[in-house]
């Protein structure tokens, strides 16, 4: 695919998100479920947020996608968490995944490797988060180690790349690894995203809101159009912030505002570059 190609999708997506507002509930780390729910409202979506294994199934039946990040375990999500895959999966609905914290406890893997069966539509991970995945599933990463340092990466975003696109074509769906510059697979076509800000990483849930505004977007698209039209929106919104802001705080909030104000062709034309 040619890059104006991608950028009508791009802007097709954005428009459609904008008019349709649909329904994307998420079960999300308990640290970030505001900035999560604000920024899925700011790109246009509707949000949610659920914890039981039962609002995780009605939720998948209606919403018309959804966000699962694993920054947060509670002994409940042991069956909210696969019961919620499983539902996705029979109503034929798009998800996305953020195994933020993978490599930490043993429920947390144990959920992750039950993933594997029922896989997400989308993963959204920073690097060492996608090469860990990948490493735990068995697919070939062309990395020894899982760089997971808690929630931080210690591998850059190309050192992520094989590992991406592995992740993308078994899934037969999108990765996105967040970085100093995103990328963005669906195991054929690899683009480079760039822009937003380094005051992403002081503002505590701009990976695991992404996740979220991922998962809005891949209610109305193809999931690798539904991967960059996020992180293009983040990265444009991102880099508008940054030069207003005069610090985390005032950041947060000009982000959400460039968020919400952003057109469809302000995120089509945020400068980025295809790979392969």
């Amino acid at each position: 695919m040619d890059k104006e190609a991608l950028k009508e999708k791009i802007f097709a997506a954005v428009r459609a998100v904008k008019e349709q507002g649909p329904l994307v509930p998420s079960i999300t780390n308990t640290v970030t479920v505001n900035f999560v729910a604000n920024a899925q409202l700011a790109a246009g979506g509707s949000a949610a947020m659920v914890y039981m294994p039962d609002e995780g199934e009605a939720m998948a039946a209606v919403g018309a996608a959804m966000y699962i990040n694993m920054g947060t375990i509670f002994p409940i999500y042991r069956e909210t968490l696969p019961r919620t895959a499983r539902a996705l999966a029979a109503n034929h609905k798009p998800w996305v995944l953020d195994p933020v914290g993978i490599g930490i406890g043993a429920l947390r893997k144990e959920i992750l490797l039950d993933f594997q069966d029922v896989p997400p539509t989308i993963v959204r991970g920073n690097a060492s988060e996608v090469i860990a995945l990948a490493n735990l599933w068995g697919l070939p990463t062309g990395q020894d180690h899982d760089g997971v340092r808690g929630v931080d990466s210690t591998d850059t975003v190309l050192a992520a790349r094989q590992a991406a696109e592995n992740l993308a074509s078994f899934i037969d769906g999108a990765v996105a690894v967040s970085g100093e510059t995103d990328l963005v697979t669906d195991g054929t076509t690899t683009v480079l995203s760039r822009g937003g800000s380094p005051l992403f990483a002081r503002v505590t849930g701009s990976g695991c809101s992404l996740g979220g505004v991922v998962a809005v977007y891949a209610a109305v698209t193809d999931p690798f159009t539904a991967a960059l039209s996020a992180v293009q929106a983040y990265n444009f919104a991102g880099s508008r912030a940054d030069v207003r802001a005069h610090g985390p705080g005032s950041f947060e909030k000009m982000f959400l505002d460039g968020l919400y104000q952003a057109s469809p062709a302000d995120v089509a034309s945020n400068p980025f570059r295809i790979l392969t």
